[in-house]
């Protein structure tokens, strides 16, 4: 059985998270303009997830290797709705309950600040969109603030003040 760890982000792990999610956002092909590929800030996520109310949480593999990550974030001008961000996990934890551990933490910290949670996705990420349908999240057509992410073609929110997951 394969172990982990999930934690808050450190300051340290930025260059190994980066590489992460560089690794995932080539997987899927979204390697490019309108994702979090061109973020200035990807290299800096500790910086990013300083303060109240956004979060970032990474997953250490069993050799203690940041291996993925999930982050809670705000929508500008929107103090109810909060934005998951960021979930990549590299192939060697996927189906091992790793990612359901990090929708766990982040989801229990949204719960304690906002009233709904939103997501951006591309429609190629089947499994993760049955990870967050499994969590209670529901198509939208409606996008929420001003994540510069156009390329995200699919879009989700979910209520937090029930508790049906």
């Amino acid at each position: 059985m394969q172990k982990y760890k999930v934690r808050e982000l450190q300051a340290e792990d930025n260059a190994r998270l980066e590489q992460v999610i560089r690794t995932c956002l080539v997987e899927i092909g979204q390697d490019h303009e309108g994702t979090i590929w061109t973020d200035p800030m990807l290299g800096r996520l500790s910086e990013e997830y300083s303060g109240e109310g956004i979060r970032y949480w990474v997953l250490e593999d069993e050799e203690g290797a940041v291996s993925g990550g999930i982050g809670i974030g705000r929508i500008d001008g929107n103090s109810e709705v909060c934005e998951l961000q960021k979930l990549y996990l590299l192939p060697g934890l996927r189906g091992t309950g790793a990612a359901q551990a990090l929708m766990d933490t982040a989801l229990g910290f949204a719960k304690q600040h906002y009233s709904k949670c939103y997501i951006e996705t591309f429609d190629n990420t089947i499994a993760a969109q049955r990870l967050y349908e499994r969590n209670g999240f529901i198509r939208t057509d409606i996008r929420y603030g001003s994540t510069g992410h156009f390329a995200c073609n699919v879009l989700y929110l979910k209520d937090l003040e029930t508790e049906e997951q």
